[in-house]
């Protein structure tokens, strides 16, 4: 046989139970064997079995009173039931419970076979689920979604709270501060997690296309439809729709998608079929929809269908204790996908992406390490690979070198707050040259007070 399992014989005649064995035993499986309910349940629970073979009548504990121990306990151990033919009734309501089959007495040893072969498939299938389901659980972990400052933590809390139930979510949060990440975190804790996690960015299409996308089409619907095709509420079916920028959605797809939400039905575009759909809603901007409601380009009772609970993604420049941890995590992965010996960022560098406003958020951060990587000379980054980011902020290129440690000294003492035991270990040099480029540049703490 393919691979070997663990089986256990519970039976108090002594000859059935030592066929049983033997047969096992020449077909190369580990074989213990019980005579009685009470001894069954003592080495069930002391040690792992695959498949227990278990007689229906034994004269202390039933095969039934076993049975029952066995699913409540170890429900993923196969089990048989032995019966005599006046007992099939009984093996029949075992299976009801649990039972995976019956052997009847008197049996062959082809019998016993095809049993043990049944039952091995059935296991593979049943560890290929949990390894499935394992699997699907580590692709839905959201390892981007990064911080450990109190606005993550906040947002962290929330989604927490909110996996917990079925009602929408309105995610609002500035352009690449990863709500579809939160959405994906919210989904992959949710009871719906095992099924489909379906996105669409609204503002992508054409509102021909998007209502399409959304509700599907029919054959011969418009100019193209060669095929029917199903839309992505019908795709999320036991799962999560996410709807990104929910704003770009025009007015008479508002309408239709409000009453989807409210009778879980929908037609497809040409089509003339009721589609029952059962989907969880998460909905993201990085518009105030408030604003878009009173200019008439957002309808109000949409809107409040859904934003039954609002989660605000903080931007980067709100949360900039966290950029180190982020800008690690996107070094590690740009080194394996470059292969580049690229190991660190020097702690100047660092300071330098915690003073930059960021306004593409973490998007950009990322951005910028892939980029640094890629261009990078040395194995640690310094804080020149990002020199593209004063560019990016207006900052002006200071004509000489002097200007430029000057300028370099004062930004970060402005954000040690002053502290020269802090800045002298960013600039890599000891408390006495710091004091004395002080002096020479004239730089005083109360100019930045």
């Amino acid at each position: 046989m393919a691979s070997r399992i663990r089986i256990l014989v519970v039976d108090d005649e002594l000859i059935i139970r030592e066929s049983i064995v033997g047969w096992i035993k020449k077909a190369g499986h580990e074989v213990d064997a019980a005579e009685s309910g009470h001894r069954a349940l003592q080495m069930i629970g002391g040690d792992h079995y695959d498949l227990i073979f278990l007689d229906i009548k034994m004269p202390d504990l039933s095969g039934l009173e076993v049975l029952k121990h066995i699913k409540a306990h170890h429900p993923q151990c196969l089990v048989v039931m032995i019966t005599a033919y006046g007992s099939v009734e009984t093996a029949v309501e075992a299976m009801k419970s649990g039972a995976g089959d019956y052997l009847m007495k008197p049996f062959e040893p082809e019998e016993l076979t095809l049993i043990v072969e049944k039952m091995l498939h059935q296991k593979r299938l049943i560890d290929e689920n949990v390894l499935l389901r394992d699997q699907i659980d580590t692709r839905l972990r959201c390892q981007d979604l990064l911080g450990s400052s109190p606005p993550m933590q906040r947002l962290f809390s929330m989604i927490e709270e909110v996996s917990t139930v079925e009602s929408p979510v309105l995610l609002q949060g500035e352009t690449g501060t990863g709500k579809e990440l939160v959405a994906k975190a919210i989904h992959a804790k949710s009871n719906r997690r095992y099924g489909p996690f379906i996105p669409i960015n609204c503002g992508s299409f054409t509102e021909t296309l998007l209502e399409s996308e959304l509700f599907g089409h029919e054959i011969g619907s418009f100019t193209g439809a060669t095929r029917a095709r199903k839309g992505r509420l019908e795709m999320a079916r036991g799962g999560t729709l996410f709807l990104d920028e929910i704003a770009e959605i025009p007015p008479k797809m508002q309408v239709d998608l409000l009453r989807v939400l409210e009778e879980k039905k929908f037609q497809k575009v040409g089509g003339s079929r009721e589609i029952s759909v059962d989907f969880r809603l998460i909905s993201a901007t990085h518009r105030t929809l408030t604003k878009e409601m009173e200019r008439g380009s957002f309808r109000q009772d949409l809107y409040f269908r859904l934003n039954v609970i609002e989660i605000n993604v903080p931007p980067l420049r709100e949360r900039r204790e966290d950029i180190p941890l982020l800008a690690h995590h996107f070094l590690e992965r740009f080194r394996q996908e470059t292969n580049k010996p690229v190991t660190g960022i020097r702690e100047n560098a660092l300071v330098l992406l915690q003073t930059y406003d960021w306004p593409g958020n973490v998007r950009e951060l990322q951005n910028a390490i892939e980029r640094a990587v890629v261009l990078a000379k040395d194995e640690v980054i310094k804080q020149e690979d990002f020199g593209f980011l004063c560019r990016l902020s207006g900052q002006e290129i200071p004509m000489s070198l002097q200007e430029m440690e000057k300028q370099h000294i004062e930004q970060i003492l402005r954000f040690c707050q002053w502290n020269i035991s802090k800045a002298s270990k960013i600039l890599e040099v000891n408390r006495t040259t710091l004091h004395n480029k002080i002096k020479k540049y004239g730089l005083r703490k109360s100019d930045h007070l």
